[in-house]
């Protein structure tokens, strides 16, 4: 759902990595498996920047063929699906926290991305808005 894909430019010894659907998030590393893992970090920061400005999250294109992809760790997919349901039904954060009976900060902190949310408040989240949360190991 959230795999964006990248593009990687050698740079001066480092090899670059770009988003084209995520212009903010932009890393590198000193060879392309670093890089990769770097931007693990960077896509999951330039995302919480959408969050923050209650805007949409970027749809990520179909990747080209052999072109790499990379996504937020698992728990930051979940809270980051939780949050695009949100957008998606209109709803705001203050109708979430009374749909849940939380307190804003607990709102505020479910969609922190930094922040280790249990998976049990993302679910109840997610269910307040009339969806579920699935998990795969592939």
């Amino acid at each position: 759902m959230f795999d964006y894909p990248v593009i990687l430019t050698p740079d001066d010894g480092t090899m670059l990595v770009t988003f084209p659907d995520v212009p903010e998030a932009i890393t590198f590393g000193v060879d392309a498996d670093e890089a990769l893992l770097q931007a693990v970090d960077a896509l999951e920061t330039a995302l919480s920047l959408y969050v923050d400005a209650r805007k949409s999250l970027p749809l990520p294109r179909k990747a080209r063929r052999g072109q790499r992809t990379v996504r937020p760790s698992a728990l930051e997919c979940a809270k980051l699906g939780v949050y695009q349901a949100m957008t998606e039904q209109g709803i705001k954060k203050a109708e979430l926290a009374r749909r849940l009976g939380w307190h804003m900060p607990q709102v505020d902190r479910l969609f922190d991305l930094k922040h280790a949310s249990r998976l049990d408040q993302i679910e109840a989240a997610a269910r307040a808005l009339g969806c579920h949360i699935e998990v795969s190991v592939s």
